[in-house]
């Protein structure tokens, strides 16, 4: 498992009413699922609408709280699906990413990484002002399974804390890097940080390993409602597969949305 990861990371060219879900417990390691509700914890809630960069000397502390709740998808009670994307890459790229979910009336989530958000501020504006939200996804991207608590507890931390910078909120969720389910300790490291629930996914594009469209299609199309679909930001392999990918969803009946709007 490690090897794929660790092959994953360098193939992304990273240096630098309610309803009811389908959940990991952070202590099922079997994968085993339970069901919760949508509720949040203040530091969990939707990233800031503006991107008025907040003043880093009033930087909350966030308190820390229970395990995160590591979320796989929704109930499926309404046609959609989470659109999420792992945010990095040239903006030219997020720009073409943000017009494509304009043209077919769909949403995303972006798990930014923090590191990016750092070189490149103007993502956060261009996400959020298109009706997108934003997650966290580690500073840096590492194999983050592979840290120890504090170090994990670091990455997690700067990440949120460049969001807060630049938004005014933590984001809206947590997303591990390096891996499509959370761990116990990432779970623990992550409600330490504040974060109440961690979204995982069920639907794995391929598209970070640079594949074809036609093998993105294909992927994709196992979605049913309530899917959580990966994506990634900075490939164009990405680009030219998602207006067929959107089609293909439309086709079936099924909206693309945030994850806060699937977990409602």
């Amino acid at each position: 498992m490690l090897e794929r990861r660790l092959t994953r990371r360098s193939l992304l060219g990273i240096g630098l009413g309610s309803a009811a879900v389908v959940a990991t417990g952070c202590s099922a390691a079997d994968g085993t699922t339970a069901a919760t509700s949508s509720t949040t914890s203040p530091a969990a809630s939707a990233a800031a609408e503006t991107t008025t960069a907040a003043d880093p000397s009033t930087t909350p502390t966030w308190a820390p709280g229970s395990p995160a709740r590591a979320i796989v998808r929704g109930s499926g009670s309404r046609p959609q699906v989470a659109l999420t994307f792992h945010g990095t890459g040239p903006l030219a790229i997020t720009r073409r990413v943000t017009d494509i979910l304009a043209d077919h009336g769909a949403h995303a989530t972006v798990f930014a990484i923090g590191r990016w958000l750092a070189s490149e501020p103007d993502a956060a504006r261009i996400i959020l002002d298109g009706g997108h939200e934003l997650g966290n996804h580690t500073w840096s991207h590492p194999p983050l399974s592979t840290y120890g608590p504090d170090a994990m507890y670091e990455e997690i931390v700067r990440c949120r804390d460049e969001i807060h910078r630049l938004t005014g909120g933590p984001g809206a969720f947590f997303r591990q890097s390096d891996g499509q389910y959370a761990t116990d300790e990432e779970c623990v490291q992550a409600g330490r940080a504040g974060y109440a629930r961690i979204l995982n996914y069920d639907i794995d594009s391929t598209d970070w390993k640079g594949t074809s469209t036609g093998t993105i299609r294909a992927a994709v199309a196992r979605a049913t409602a309530g899917s959580v679909i990966s994506l990634h930001l900075g490939r164009s392999s990405t680009v030219a597969a998602l207006p067929l990918v959107l089609d293909d969803l439309a086709r079936r009946g099924l909206t693309g949305v945030t994850g806060t709007e699937l977990l409602r």
